[in-house]
């Protein structure tokens, strides 16, 4: 079996230490970083992502999965820094303050990167200000925003206004996402796309952002 799709198959198993052993052996044999990337991890993470759109896969699964890669992309890291191989965009994600859910934002972070994004997960609880400063700072074309809460979701807007206020709504667009929202919700507040799960999610993000 070729050595990149036999790498992808351990990672779509979640085997993490068979994983780690295939990559070392593609950098040993000479491969490119973004060879191994993009054939071998990244069209895993692929299939993982339809397979859970198509429900014939769940949550666990999808996270043994992303444990295998992130085994793999720690690998390649320091040569994807040499070659200085490109990722897709980078994505702020945050559950909005006063909420503390976190699997469903978790699931479109691991989605993301296995899609090629760069994720900065400011983790739950995070207030509107917090949102913007680290999408300007770190030049993100995304900001994911997600609320399982009601009495949250208000906050939601607050981001959309800020970064309407300081002039970057043409560079950073919002997608909004939680068991409460709708796509009427995330219309009135000006967000850019609804992502009703995580599959969805991932696919409006890369539209956004003009991956293909």
């Amino acid at each position: 079996m070729d050595i990149l799709h036999e790498l992808s198959e351990c990672m779509q198993r979640g085997d993490d230490a068979k994983t780690a052993e295939l990559t070392q052996q593609a950098i040993d044999a000479g491969m490119t970083a973004s060879q191994i990337l993009n054939e071998g991890l990244l069209s895993g993470m692929a299939i993982i992502g339809k397979k859970m759109g198509a429900h014939e896969i769940f949550l666990p699964e999808v996270l043994l999965a992303a444990r295998a890669m992130g085994a793999g992309v720690t690998l390649l890291k320091p040569l994807m820094v040499a070659e200085d191989v490109k990722s897709a965009g980078k994505v702020v994600l945050g559950t909005m303050k006063g909420d503390m859910h976190d699997i469903g934002k978790n699931l479109v972070g691991i989605m993301l990167q296995g899609a090629g994004f760069e994720i900065v997960d400011l983790g739950t609880d995070v207030p509107p200000e917090r949102f913007v400063e680290v999408a300007e700072s770190e030049k993100a074309c995304v900001v994911g925003l997600s609320a399982l809460l009601t009495t949250t979701m208000t906050g939601m807007k607050e981001v959309v206004d800020l970064l309407e206020a300081k002039g970057l709504r043409d560079e950073i667009k919002v997608i909004v996402g939680g068991a409460p929202l709708s796509q009427a919700f995330a219309d009135e507040i000006g967000a850019d796309a609804y992502g009703y799960d995580a599959n969805v999610a991932v696919g409006l993000v890369k539209e956004i952002a003009g991956v293909a």
